[in-house]
């Protein structure tokens, strides 16, 4: 895109800060009410967190170890603990606050970013999180996927856009945690259409930050077996840099984009491959001549 998007890069360079930042991905060992039995027992149709948190996929002794062994391996000077895998508010809040104070041991740790589904957030939960604002850049991260009931029913979410609006709510009576929503483009049955809804939506919120997923389908899971009978298809590269070109277009300008591509480990893609390459991705997004919040509207 000739004008770009707002990188989380810049976003860090806007708020003075000349190191490189990086996330540093955790698993604290939490699960999810949609796959312990609260919700459901299956989880979401394309969900296999081996695909999606590499952490895990590695038996680290401890929470403390992985970000330590997550600091060494990066060329950054400063970070972000990442809590990923799973659902990162589903415990009691003693156990949350052992997780999130694990941060507090390293130096270089300048913030924290808390994964959950909108539907795992009390007021609790929410003032155990503020107090990390004191100290820290302090996110959470809302996977919403889409705005569209049939979708999140189709793909076993157990949470309606209600729920999500209810967290956003509950979220900004703490001014300083800022909200990250995850979507994704290329849902089965999704048209453009939907897919700019979801967009106009999620502008309309004036979030600060947003990640953007492709749909890609990993082993093992029931997608898998959907598109291996033929029930959808997947996006070409061309048609995911098209839409997401697109939700680009519709979304608030001030909203960070975290996230506009995809990662899985090799051996557990399904398709596309396409996502394998990020650089490819990435370039054909920004040649666009274009820019975030071209098409954005205001509404009451």
């Amino acid at each position: 895109m000739s004008k770009g998007y707002y990188k989380f890069s810049t976003y860090f360079k806007n708020k003075g800060l000349k190191e490189r930042v990086q996330k540093v991905t955790v698993d604290a060992g939490f699960s999810c009410p949609n796959r312990d039995g609260k919700i459901s027992d299956e989880g979401c149709i394309y969900c296999n967190n081996e695909g999606f948190s590499p952490n895990t996929r590695k038996a680290f002794d401890s929470i403390e170890r992985q970000i330590h062994e997550g600091i060494k391996r990066s060329m950054a000077k400063k970070f972000i603990v990442y809590f990923q895998a799973y659902t990162n508010t589903y415990a009691p809040l003693e156990r949350l606050k052992e997780v999130y104070d694990t941060a507090r041991k390293f130096k270089d740790v300048i913030g924290i970013s808390i994964a959950t589904r909108p539907d795992c957030v009390t007021k609790d939960i929410i003032d155990l999180i503020e107090l990390y604002t004191k100290d820290y850049e302090v996110w959470v991260e809302y996977g919403l996927q889409t705005i569209h009931k049939k979708t999140l029913e189709f793909i076993n979410r157990g949470h309606l856009y209600e729920d999500f609006l209810k967290a956003v709510d509950l979220t900004r009576k703490k001014d300083n945690i800022k909200i990250c929503a995850h979507v994704i483009i290329g849902l089965p049955f999704e048209d453009e259409g939907m897919i700019i809804e979801t967009a106009r939506s999620v502008a309309n919120l004036k979030l600060e930050g947003i990640k953007i997923h492709p749909l890609h389908i990993i082993k093992g899971t029931r997608l898998e077996e959907l598109y291996r009978v033929g029930k959808f298809k997947v996006l070409e590269l061309e048609e995911y840099i098209d839409l997401a070109v697109k939700f680009l277009e519709h979304l608030w300008p001030e909203t960070v984009i975290q996230r506009i591509s995809a990662d899985c480990p090799r051996d557990l893609l399904v398709a596309p491959l396409w996502i394998l390459d990020k650089s490819k991705v990435l370039a054909g997004i920004e040649q666009k001549d274009t820019f975030q919040g071209r098409l954005y509207k205001e509404t009451a």
